[in-house]
């Protein structure tokens, strides 16, 4: 028996079932923002992943619906930031109103990665239906949260909706700026600090606007 070749490591180590689907979800989180949607398959998230492609399979019926619940993984992430985030600023209306708009300035949601993930999310809108309704749904909660911060600044009924739907647009734009110039690259780079000024000098124009035509 000592000439006996050694037993080799599992090409992949077994894992409970809600694990494995979460490795999975997180390989092909790193795939799909590495190569696009064009080079994420179900043999390159088998690789990322090191394991088998009948293993992937074996968790989810093909590559459309792995894409999908890795897109619903990434929307509960940011949701659970935002949460966060309001949860620590405390009670006071205003202070959790700039809390959740300014969490999009900051890591885990401002991220380079994040915004390679979401891009490869946002190029599949049009052509999965899917993907299609997970954006809007995502993107509806969004807006909801905001406006019920809102009303509790004193912001009109009436203008919550176009108010709402204007500081999403503000937030999508700013972090966008924050994921695409890191601090430290230039002296120009855009910084979160900067965002959350911008982003609350819009939210005290909105509120006295909003409390004075009200």
């Amino acid at each position: 028996m000592s000439n006996a070749t050694p037993l080799r490591p599992p090409a992949f180590r077994r894992s409970e079932p809600d694990a494995r689907r979460a490795d999975l979800i997180a390989a092909t989180a790193r795939v799909l923002a590495r190569e696009g949607t064009g080079g994420t398959s179900v043999r390159a998230i088998a690789v990322e992943a090191g394991v088998s492609p009948g293993l992937v399979g074996h968790y989810f019926a093909g590559i459309d619906a792995l894409v999908a619940a890795t897109y619903a993984h990434v929307e509960h992430t940011v949701s659970e930031a935002l949460d966060a985030a309001v949860a620590v600023a405390g009670p006071n209306p205003r202070a959790r109103l700039d809390a959740f708009v300014t969490a999009s300035f900051s890591p885990p949601i401002a991220s380079g990665e994040l915004l390679a993930t979401w891009t490869a999310f946002w190029s599949l809108v049009r052509s999965r239906p899917d993907i299609a309704r997970q954006h809007d749904e995502q993107y509806a909660a969004f807006r909801a949260r905001l406006e019920a911060l809102l009303a509790e600044c004193g912001l009109p009924a009436a203008r919550l909706r176009h108010a709402a739907i204007a500081i999403t647009a503000l937030v999508d734009g700013l972090w966008l700026e924050l994921c695409l110039s890191p601090v430290g690259l230039s002296p120009e780079a855009f910084s979160a600090d900067e965002a959350g000024a911008i982003a609350r000098s819009v939210l005290d124009a909105l509120i006295s606007t909003g409390r004075s035509a009200g």
